[in-house]
């Protein structure tokens, strides 16, 4: 049977801001309580996470268990889906792989967010073998579901249009491989922007006017979506929590529309 499950769509869906893992940098360090874990501190001031450590190693399901219950309720965790499944079998005979892997983000419940599907840049769009991966996929999962294809070939709207069948969005992604890789596609139903730094990523922060825009079209996207995420990949001096938490005080000072209030 699937795993996950989708929650019921809010009227007007809010913006998951956090950063890809919850290490802290001391450049950052300012931002957080003292006392606690790591996890602990960071959800003291973000209400989402993407694991990527699940991207290169397996994690036991009683420590998926841990991290849920470290967390209060409304916080979510998103997690990368291994490297073995994506990198090196190519997305090609893995349904045992993804049996096995979706036990993890299924132990957190509730507090369950999208699994991250990143493709290798080298791997082009094949239809056919989308198709079965993805059907695969949904066997063992049914809760929310993103891609981050890295290759030109899937920004021509064929790519799109398979995620949308099987209820899987595409993520915006910064810096982008094409011009339509910096918007969300796939399925509407989840949005996810990954932000890894630009113009040297992982290490840059984005500028004020960088995160208005993304501040504005996370605003929009609520309006239609039932999850709207936006990761901070630019870890390696710090500067995606301070760009977190910017862009959380920025949405935090934005008086509500009409359709955000219903």
């Amino acid at each position: 049977m699937p795993t996950g499950s989708r929650a019921k769509r809010p009227d007007v869906a809010a913006i998951r801001i956090g950063t890809a893992g919850w290490s802290i940098h001391k450049a950052a360090a300012d931002l957080f309580p003292a006392a606690g874990s790591h996890l602990e501190r960071y959800a003291a001031l973000f209400d989402a996470v993407e694991i990527n450590s699940s991207f290169y190693r397996e994690h036991r399901v009683a420590t998926w268990e841990r991290w849920g219950r470290s967390v209060p309720a409304g916080f979510r965790f998103s997690a990368k889906i291994p490297r073995e499944i994506t990198h090196l079998r190519r997305l090609v005979d893995c349904e045992p792989l993804i049996e096995r892997f979706v036990e993890g983000p299924a132990a957190l419940g509730a507090r369950a967010g999208p699994l991250l599907v990143q493709m290798p840049p080298s791997l082009a769009f094949d239809a056919a073998a989308t198709t079965r991966f993805l059907d695969e996929f949904r066997r063992h999962w049914s809760g929310p579901l993103v891609a981050e294809p890295r290759h030109r070939s899937w920004f021509d709207g064929e790519g799109d249009a398979l995620l949308a069948r099987f209820g899987v969005g595409r993520v915006a992604a910064d810096p982008a491989v094409a011009p339509a890789a910096a918007e969300p596609g796939g399925s509407g139903d989840v949005v996810y922007w990954r932000l890894h730094g630009s113009p040297r990523v992982y290490y840059s922060a984005y500028p004020a006017e960088f995160l208005a825009r993304v501040s504005e079209r996370a605003a929009a996207a609520c309006r239609t979506a039932s999850e709207v995420w936006c990761i901070f990949d630019n870890t390696a001096l710090g500067a995606a929590a301070r760009d977190a938490a910017s862009l959380a005080a920025d949405r935090c000072a934005k008086p509500a529309t009409d359709a955000e209030t219903g």
